[in-house]
C-alpha cells in the first residue's frame, strides 16, 4: 500500500509541473546559462522543500470538504485565489524582468562551490514562494483522500510527500534536459532562449491580470 501511495505522489506532483510555469521556465533558463550541474542543485533543493510543503498541504486538506470551492475561501476580505494571482503576477513580472535584463549576461561564477550554493538557495526560495501549488493541492489532496487512494495516517502522508518530492524532481529534470537538448540540437543562442522565457513569463502575468479583470468586471 505504501508503494502505491509513493507512486501516486510521484504522478500527481509531476503532472503539476508539466504545464509551463515560473518554476520550470526559470529552471530551463538556469540550465541554459549555468549548465546541468547547477540545475541539479536547484532541482534537489526545490524538491526537498516540496516534500515539506506537500505534507503540510495534505494535513490541511484533511479538514477541507470536497464541496468547498477554492474560489470561495477568503483571507480577511480577499479571496484566496485573488491573493495568489496577485502574488504570482508580481513574482512573474520580477522574474521576467530579471530574465530580460540579464539576457546578454555571460555567467562566469568565481567557483563551482559558490555557484552551486547560489543554485541551491534559489531552489529553496522558489520552493517557499510557490503559492500557485496551494489550490492544486487543495483539489488533488481532497481527491486522493476522499477516493481513498491514500490513507491519512502519518506514515502514509510522509511516504506520499516523499513521492511528491520525487515527482517534482522528475518533471523538473525533464524540463532541464529538454532545454539543454533544444539549445544543442538547434544551436540556439542563450540570448534568444532567455528572451523567449522572459516573454513567456510576461504572458503568464498578463493572463493572470486578464483573468482577474474578467472576474471583477465580467
Amino acid at each position: 500500500m505504501l508503494i502505491i501511495t509513493f507512486l501516486i505522489g510521484i504522478v500527481i506532483n509531476a503532472m503539476g509541473y508539466v504545464p509551463p510555469g515560473n518554476i520550470n521556465l526559470t529552471l530551463a533558463q538556469l540550465t541554459i546559462n549555468r549548465g546541468m550541474r547547477q540545475a541539479w542543485g536547484f532541482i534537489l533543493a526545490f524538491s526537498c522543500v516540496e516534500v515539506f510543503f506537500t505534507f503540510g498541504m495534505m494535513r490541511f486538506a484533511r479538514w477541507i470538504s470536497s464541496d468547498v470551492e477554492i474560489d470561495a475561501i477568503k483571507v480577511g476580505d480577499f479571496q484566496l485565489s485573488l491573493l495568489i494571482d496577485v502574488f504570482m503576477m508580481v513574482l512573474l513580472l520580477v522574474m521576467a524582468t530579471l530574465a530580460w535584463k540579464n539576457r546578454d549576461k555571460v555567467y562566469q561564477p568565481k567557483t563551482t562551490e559558490d555557484s552551486r550554493k547560489g543554485s541551491v538557495l534559489y531552489g529553496i526560495i522558489l520552493g517557499v514562494l510557490n503559492p500557485v501549488q496551494i489550490p492544486y493541492w487543495l483539489f488533488f489532496g481532497n481527491y486522493v483522500i476522499l477516493h481513498e487512494w491514500i490513507t491519512t495516517t502519518y506514515p502514509s502522508l510522509i511516504v506520499f510527500s516523499l513521492g511528491s518530492g520525487v515527482g517534482s524532481m522528475v518533471a523538473l529534470y525533464g524540463y532541464a534536459h529538454f532545454a539543454k537538448f533544444i539549445q544543442e540540437k538547434f544551436t540556439l543562442s542563450s540570448r534568444l532562449i532567455n528572451q523567449c522565457i522572459a516573454v513567456f513569463l510576461y504572458c503568464l502575468a498578463l493572463y493572470l491580470l486578464i483573468k482577474q479583470l474578467v472576474i471583477c468586471f465580467g
